[in-house]
């Protein structure tokens, strides 16, 4: 039996790489997917990996989702559960099965609500509310802390344990607020207005917070009312929504975020220990410096009560010292006026009559105008006669002497700043000028004799 052409090129592979093939296929055409379903045959091995299958009302998907991404769902799948589910297109190359790689499941009506979160999320940054530069430094030792809270929700009972254990003495009101609900959010937005206006005892730092929940528990904490009235909160503003995986619009305005309400009341609250100890050390050093000083004041009191005397022996050595300045005092000016006595003598006897000493420089001052004119007349005859010397020598060498005595400067017509020394710089027929004494001339060179 003979074998076609088609039998000769035929590629044979085995099931392996067949699989392996359509494996990559789908890898590479769908890469990440979000799919919207309903659970069923849902199981969970010993290895902690899930399986199941997705199904609507025509057609079912099978899919997995391993240990390391299901340990991070929110709520626990079960069959009958409508989901939405983000994951990657696969093949299971050993029973040749098509599959879903599950990488995150969120209940199917959680998928509005994450889409409208992450839309407000996207157009708040977008205003800048959460600008890290319009965040406010809580204080280090409040005196009054507001709480926007459920009066009655465990978030509340966690932070006054908290506050009380940490320090009792800070006074800590607490604004009622629902924390979910359609009028949570009104409620919310003014308590942060009511807080900021109330200035009978000024809030320090204020608090917002609730216990954990679904998405759409936490929903009043991703509103745009709430996120404005906490951008536009004059006092500080701690967040603590839910639990530490949970993240709000209020957590990213928010002046601080804490990952739960206990840990919130540890942020906004000094350690009274820490503070207890810090005073004890100041109380210890202002003590010690206290006891130097004082120590430092007596032996100083020791000292000028020893050198203290009896005022009346002050009194007459004061007297003493009086009487003999008043006598030095007295020799003094005894000396002094003598002196200026003497000094007067003298100048009277040396004193000269003003009229002589004017007539006396009347007469050298006419004696020095006398000579400076003549001086000035003398100067101007040298320097006349030294001027009539250069100008002659100067005219001696002049181009225009030469020309007084019959002699002319000849140049051609077409250079006439060039001057003809040599018959050979001109040529017959050519017409050149030439200056004379008075006036100039163009002349044609007939002839030339070398």
């Amino acid at each position: 039996m003979q074998s076609s052409q088609s039998d000769i090129n035929r590629e044979v592979i085995s099931v392996s790489e067949l699989n392996r093939g359509a494996r990559r296929l789908l890898e590479g055409n769908f890469s990440m997917v979000w799919v919207e379903g309903e659970i069923s045959n849902f199981v969970r091995p010993s290895s902690g990996h899930v399986y199941f299958t997705l199904k609507d009302k025509s057609a079912q998907l099978r899919c997995a989702m391993f240990r390391n991404r299901n340990q991070l769902l929110r709520f626990t799948p079960k069959d009958g559960v409508k989901v939405i589910i983000r994951g990657r297109v696969s093949l299971y190359e050993g029973r040749g099965d098509y599959q879903l790689i599950a990488d995150h499941i969120e209940e199917a009506g959680e998928g509005a609500l994450r889409v409208a979160f992450e839309q407000l999320k996207m157009k708040l940054q977008l205003e800048g509310l959460f600008d890290e530069r319009f965040k406010q430094t809580l204080p280090e030792l409040p005196t009054h802390i507001g709480i926007i809270t459920s009066p009655t929700g465990a978030a509340i009972h966690d932070v006054l344990t908290v506050l009380k254990r940490r320090f009792p003495a800070i006074r800590v009101s607490i604004l009622p607020v629902q924390v979910q609900g359609n009028d949570a959010e009104r409620q919310i937005s003014e308590a942060l207005t009511f807080a900021n206006q109330y200035d009978t005892n000024p809030f320090d730092v204020l608090l917002v917070t609730r216990g954990g929940g679904s998405l759409e528990d936490l929903w009043s904490f991703n509103t745009a009312g709430v996120a404005r009235a906490i951008a536009d909160s004059a006092i500080p503003v701690v967040s603590a929504v839910g639990h530490e995986s949970d993240l709000s619009i209020a957590d990213f305005v928010a002046d601080l975020r804490a990952p739960t309400p206990s840990a919130a009341a540890e942020l906004i609250s000094p350690d009274m220990q820490d503070w207890l100890a810090t005073i004890r050390g100041i109380e210890q050093r202002l003590a010690t410096q206290f006891t130097a000083v004082l120590s430092q004041q007596t032996n100083h009191l020791q000292h000028l009560s020893q050198r203290l005397r009896h005022p009346g022996q002050r009194v007459q050595d004061l007297s003493q010292q009086l009487d003999n300045l008043e006598l030095r005092l007295h020799n003094n000016w005894k000396h002094r006026l003598a002196s200026l006595q003497g000094q007067l003598d003298v100048s009277t006897k040396s004193l000269v009559n003003p009229r002589s000493r004017l007539q006396e420089a009347s007469l050298k001052t006419v004696h020095l105008r006398e000579q400076l004119v003549g001086t000035m007349n003398q100067t101007l005859r040298n320097r006349d006669n030294q001027l009539h010397t250069l100008t002659q020598k100067l005219n001696a060498l002049s181009p225009l002497a030469t020309l007084e005595r019959g002699f002319a400067i000849a140049s051609p017509d077409a250079a006439p700043e060039k001057v003809i020394t040599n018959a050979t710089d001109v040529s017959e027929g050519e017409l050149i000028n030439v200056r004379l004494q008075h006036g100039s001339l163009t002349a044609e060179v007939k002839a030339l004799q070398k």
